[in-house]
Parts: C-alpha cells; sequence; structure tokens
C-alpha cells in the first residue's frame, strides 16, 4: 500500500502550471504521476486530448450492475507568484506544524489523493469490490476548463456514471466536515477605455480632455450604491431565495463574524443590509473589480495623461442568474455610462453557471433524483458523523466550478462535494497547504463513503 503523503509529495513537486506555457514539463510529469498510479490501482487509463491540455480517464470496471461513481479532480495548478512571499519552495512540499506545504496540496492534488487512497486501500481488501469506478482528472481548471465541455460531449460514452464524486470545496474548521450543495456562478470581462491616440504630457494637455483613468473611475464607482448592491437595473431580478433549510444550516456551523473580519484584516464588513456576511458569500451576487491599469506605474513621477486605461471585472452569479441571461443586460447597463470623450471596448472572457443540487429528504428535493446519488449522500452523512464526531452541515460556497453545470447539461449528472481544504489553506496564494489531519478523515470517509455503495 502506498503513502498517501509521500505520494502527495512527489506529485506536488511536479509544477503543473496550466495558465503558463513555461510549465509545460511539469503539465507532463503530473499525468505521468497519475497514469502510473492509476495503473497501481489496475484501472484501464486513456490519456485524452484537447485543444491545451489533455483530460486523463481511468477506468476500474466490472458488472453493468454494480453502482457507477465517477471521481473528479484536476492536476493543474495556480501560478506560484509573488515567488518572494513563499516561506518554504512552492514544488518542494515541506511538512511543519502538521501541515503539507506547496503549491497544489489544497487546490487540489491532496484532495484528489484523498480518494485515490481510499480506492487504493478498499481494493487492497477486496479486489473484487463491486463498485465501478472511473476517475475523470482534467488539466485546465484553474484557467477556467476551457476546453471541458468539448472533452464532455465528444466521450459521453465513457461517462455513463450515476452521479460524481469530488472534493474541490472547503470547510470551516479541522473538526466540521461541509457537504457543499451550491456554487456561484461566473461572468468575467474586462473594459478598456481609450482616450487620445497616444500618451499625452498632462502639462501642456491637461485640462483640455477626458482623461481615461478619470473616465473608468467615475463608470466603476457608478457600479455600486453606497449600501454595497449592484447599481444595475434588474441585476438581483433572478436572484432565488435561499430555502429555509438552508439558513437552518447556515446557522448551525456558527460562524464568527469578529473571527472572519479578523482573518480578512478588516475593521468593518460591507455587505448589502439585510444580510450577513456569511449570507452575502453564499446566497448574493456580486460585480467586483479585480485589477486596474493605465498610465505610469513605476517609481516615481510622469507626468503623463494615458491614451487607454481599463478594469478586470468578474460577476459571481447565483440561481437563477446565467451569464447568457445576465451579459446583455449588464453590458447595456456599462455601455450606456460611457463617460463622453472616451471609447470603450469589452472583452469577454471566461464563464460559468451557478450549480444547485439539494440533498435527500429535504422540503424542496426533486422527486425524481438519482437513487444512487440519495444513497451516497446518505453514506456521506452517516461516515462524516462517524469520522467527524458531528454530523456534516450542508452549505452552498461563494466561489464557482463551471465544469458542475456542464456535467449536468452534457451528461445529465449531479455532484456530491466533500469538502476539504479550509481558509487558512492559502488557495491561489503563498504558502499554500493542505491540513494533514483532514487529509486522513478525508480519506477515511471516502472509503466508508465508497464501501457503502458497493454494498460492503
Amino acid at each position: 500500500m502506498f503513502d498517501p503523503i509521500e505520494k502527495l509529495k512527489e506529485y506536488v513537486r511536479h509544477a503543473s502550471v496550466s495558465a503558463d506555457p513555461k510549465f509545460a514539463d511539469g503539465m507532463v510529469g503530473a499525468q505521468r504521476f497519475l497514469t502510473g498510479l492509476f495503473q497501481e490501482l489496475g484501472c484501464k487509463v486513456d490519456v485524452i486530448p484537447t485543444a491545451l491540455h489533455p483530460v486523463i480517464v481511468a477506468k476500474r470496471i466490472g458488472e453493468k450492475s454494480w453502482p457507477h461513481v465517477i471521481i473528479y479532480g484536476h492536476y493543474d495548478v495556480q501560478p506560484p507568484d509573488p515567488l518572494a512571499l513563499w516561506k518554504t519552495p512552492p514544488f518542494e512540499p515541506t511538512i511543519k506544524g502538521g501541515r503539507i506545504y506547496g503549491r497544489g496540496t489544497a487546490d487540489n492534488k491532496g484532495p484528489l489523493l484523498v480518494h485515490i487512497t481510499a480506492v487504493a486501500r478498499l481494493l487492497e481488501s477486496n479486489p473484487q469490490l463491486p463498485l465501478n469506478i472511473t476517475f475523470v482528472v482534467e488539466g485546465e481548471e484553474e484557467i477556467g476548463s476551457k476546453n471541458f465541455k468539448t472533452f464532455l460531449k465528444t466521450n459521453k460514452h465513457r461517462l455513463d456514471g450515476d452521479f460524481v464524486f469530488l472534493s474541490d470545496t472547503g470547510i470551516p474548521t479541522p473538526d466540521q466536515l461541509v457537504v457543499t450543495v451550491g456554487l456561484r456562478g461566473m461572468l468575467a470581462f474586462e473594459i478598456e477605455l481609450t482616450g487620445p491616440q497616444s500618451d499625452l504630457h498632462s502639462g501642456m494637455h491637461g485640462g483640455v480632455l477626458m482623461n481615461p483613468l478619470q473616465a473608468l473611475a467615475e463608470l466603476c464607482a457608478s457600479l455600486h450604491t453606497a449600501d454595497g448592491r449592484v447599481n444595475i437595473p434588474g441585476f438581483y431580478k433572478l436572484v432565488v431565495e435561499p430555502e429555509p433549510w438552508e439558513r437552518a444550516q447556515l446557522k448551525k456551523a456558527g460562524l464568527n463574524k469578529k473571527q472572519y473580519a479578523k482573518f480578512l484584516g478588516i475593521k468593518q464588513f460591507h455587505t448589502p443590509l439585510g444580510f450577513t456576511p456569511f449570507e452575502a458569500i453564499r446566497f448574493l451576487p456580486t460585480l467586483e473589480f479585480n485589477g486596474m491599469s493605465g498610465g505610469y506605474q513605476g517609481e516615481g513621477t510622469k507626468t503623463v495623461i494615458p491614451s487607454k486605461a481599463s478594469v478586470k471585472i468578474t460577476c459571481r452569479l447565483v440561481p437563477d442568474q446565467t451569464p447568457k441571461k445576465m451579459k446583455a443586460m449588464i453590458f447595456k447597463a456599462i455601455r450606456s455610462r460611457c463617460p463622453k470623450g472616451v471609447t470603450m471596448k469589452i472583452t469577454e472572457q471566461h464563464a460559468a453557471t451557478p450549480y444547485i443540487v439539494i440533498p435527500p429528504d429535504r422540503s424542496n428535493t426533486p422527486k425524481n433524483q438519482s437513487l444512487a446519488l440519495a444513497k451516497c449522500f446518505r453514506a456521506l452523512d452517516k461516515a462524516g458523523t462517524e469520522v467527524w464526531g458531528k454530523p456534516p452541515l450542508y452549505l452552498r460556497e461563494g466561489g464557482s466550478v463551471g465544469l458542475l453545470a456542464d456535467l449536468k447539461e452534457v451528461l445529465g449528472l449531479d455532484a456530491v462535494m466533500m469538502g476539504l481544504f479550509l481558509p487558512e489553506d492559502n488557495l491561489h496564494a503563498p504558502n499554500e497547504s493542505f491540513h494533514l489531519g483532514v487529509m486522513a478523515k478525508g480519506i477515511e470517509t471516502s472509503q466508508r463513503v465508497l464501501a457503502a455503495l458497493a454494498g460492503v
């Protein structure tokens, strides 16, 4: 039996950054590492090309009558920048204080290895385990899963499972398991404003034309009200109110506003009236500025009026908002507010549809819910309670995993999301880490869930 911690170290050493071609060797190394690991389990492995990074499909298939679980993960990671802020080398895993540090440890290499280890242990004790298993591991999640939907459409015949099981969401503390039941969608775009045909001397020409930076500031300021709501007509019209059981589950989480503010490093919250910060990040849509540029950015002063200024924006969407429904509304409002004296260009980037799945035995559980999906939810509830010492919580999360809506649309499959990373794991930031105690409990939980599905 392999040691999951040693395997995770080996996996993290492959610098599999999907966004940067300089890390091509790391991407190939991660693919080969997983291929070898799946072959150790006795899986038939196919590495299926896409327009960019391939998808790994590893299958362990027996009788057609057996339940069939698809386990999803991704082998790509975020860039390690800024390197100066790392306390340990990002691609040389280091264990200290009950954690393993390194890029990808929590997102998503550690959580994926949780499920691989659970399968390995089950098959070691019962090689004839009556459970069909397909691993699907992509290499573009960190850049929006841009080719994953095409892969799904082309390979539907390979993915005839009952539901998807994955761990790419979070938990609040090391002793509280969360089953994620919803994720927000995404609409990402960039606005570029152009004024003069080239940069100008601000003394010679200032005061006679609209400065693109000023225009950008005025435009951005118009997109929110003073109380934090998005100031676009109809923006909240499609928002579906959370069910009472969702609010009750969130209340059970016992989240503390003072601790959250301290974690964020802020003195006060800025949320729409009537919503706690914990409700706002789960149940409300947003419009956020992710980066602005224009003019001189170097040391000292350069007296210049820039020719161009730009802002990167992402909108997080909630049911029943979809990128298609919201895009025209948002772009129309933004174009109508373009200040005179500049021209506007909007560049669309990636998008994701919000996703929600209702656990069994709730007032709004769909009547046609898959029996295998319901069985997995109930098994996870039981295993989570036994392993973690308290019942799991069923919560939405504020982030986006666009591939879930694609899985639902193309394959008709819902997902069971077992959260495993913590706020302090620093996803997408320097000093990313994975809690080894959470990893151990995750392996035991996954093993019990998969055994229950197999009926052993």
